[in-house]
């Protein structure tokens, strides 16, 4: 298999578990919060598929890409709006969000099949957590994503077991 093979299988495997933690609930569940926690099992579907389209603007097209999108809450509204992307909105079913989260994974996974070279770097985007001056490969982002997404399942699980005793990985 080839490591772009190696990066879609291993972003899917996670996925997958994310997806599985959302798996028969109403919309009401999703929205829950079952922890100290602002987040809800529909916020963190809604969250990682908009880090994920960010991560991908950036590969091709640099930290201007990355905030061209317009949902970079963080940056436009303050506290409340970054807090907002963990939540579903008002309006917003489990359905849409996954319908959402499935159509950015698979323009991620075209992009990591046809993208001329993982090696193209970009400059990152100013911010605190990030070194000045310092560059991701495409390569590294997708390192990134696989690491976020997997981060989020974990968080994903333990919301659905304090939801209701399911367990998605174990």
């Amino acid at each position: 298999m080839s490591e772009r093979e190696d990066f879609v299988e291993t972003l899917d495997k996670h996925r997958e578990l994310l997806r599985r933690t959302v798996r028969d609930l109403t919309d009401a569940q999703a929205a829950e919060r079952t922890t100290a926690s602002e987040l809800c099992l529909g916020g963190l579907i809604k969250h990682v598929a908009a880090v994920e389209a960010r991560w991908a603007r950036f590969m091709t097209g640099g930290a201007e890409a990355m905030r061209a999108g317009g949902e970079d809450p963080g940056r436009a509204g303050g506290a409340e709006a970054w807090a907002d992307q963990f939540r579903m909105a008002e309006g917003e079913t489990l359905a849409g969000l996954l319908a959402e989260y499935e159509r950015v994974a698979r323009g991620t996974d075209e992009l990591v099949r046809t993208a001329p070279n993982l090696d193209l770097a970009h400059p990152l985007p100013p911010a605190p957590w990030f070194e000045p001056g310092a560059t991701w490969s495409l390569r590294r982002v997708l390192l990134h994503i696989v690491a976020e997404t997997a981060q989020h399942a974990g968080h994903a699980d333990i919301i659905r077991e304090s939801l209701d005793g399911a367990k998605s990985m174990g």
